[in-house]
């Protein structure tokens, strides 16, 4: 499995939120770009980038400070939060991004993602935030009415790189992935999942590498990182299946 160490964007800053809350915002570190160094300096394979006032507002609105993220690392990075065109799309990737995630257009316009997956195959993820199994919009803002299972299956022949299921209660919340809705979801898959929301230890991330059988190929991990509950080496060594 890979891991994802999470930048939250809001302002400029990267932050954590709880359950998506956008008041309830910590910030860890007034300068990403320095956050991101750490993170590709202590090992990390991926990063994992939201531009939280970006997908409120339903426009990128942090690319300053995604840019010079970019100029900082070489490591693969993926971005989510407000990237809701194709120029849009485009732009970020001619920017260096690896991948763009797709999330409150996924529900909106599906023929979008799958306009952009045959565009830039390998390279569109889709990022299903879901409160009681239920997808939430426009920065978790809003509630729609599509289960999660029914908006992952819309895209199983489009060429999705990866599903990112996000369990919004556990997001920031640090009392562990909702593991069993994760395996659901991707039992019912081809496309590769990416967990997120609630890992607070090592134990969250040894309880869910038995899913990689499933199709779950990576974890995202912001909160405990920052304070310290792990850190990226330990987490790399447990997801790779290392004692």
């Amino acid at each position: 499995m890979i891991l994802f160490p999470a930048i939250d964007l809001k302002d400029g800053k990267c932050v954590r939120l709880l359950r998506g809350d956008m008041a309830r915002a910590t910030v860890f570190n007034d300068s990403p770009a320095a956050q991101a160094k750490a993170f590709a300096t202590a090992g990390c394979e991926w990063l994992h980038l939201v531009d939280l006032n970006g997908a409120v507002e339903g426009h990128p609105v942090n690319r300053a400070a995604v840019l010079e993220i970019l100029k900082a690392v070489e490591v693969p990075t993926q971005l989510g939060g407000g990237i809701r065109t194709i120029e849009s799309i485009a732009q970020w990737l001619e920017a260096g991004l690896q991948r763009v995630i797709l999330g409150t257009i996924a529900v909106k316009e599906p023929g979008l993602v799958k306009a952009a997956c045959k565009q830039w195959p390998g390279r569109i993820a889709v990022g299903i935030d879901a409160r009681d199994g239920i997808v939430a919009v426009d920065g978790w803002t809003k509630q729609s009415t599509v289960r999660a299972l029914d908006l992952a299956l819309r895209f199983e022949d489009a060429g999705v790189a990866a599903i990112i299921y996000t369990d919004i209660d556990r997001d920031g919340a640090m009392g562990g992935v909702n593991v069993d809705a994760t395996i659901t979801l991707a039992q019912h898959l081809t496309t590769p999942v990416i967990a997120s929301g609630g890992v607070s230890s090592l134990d969250d991330l040894r309880e869910l590498l038995p899913a990689e059988e499933h199709g779950i190929i990576g974890a995202i991990v912001g909160r405990a990182l920052y304070d310290g509950r792990v850190t990226v080496p330990d987490a790399i060594r447990v997801l790779k299946g290392e004692r």
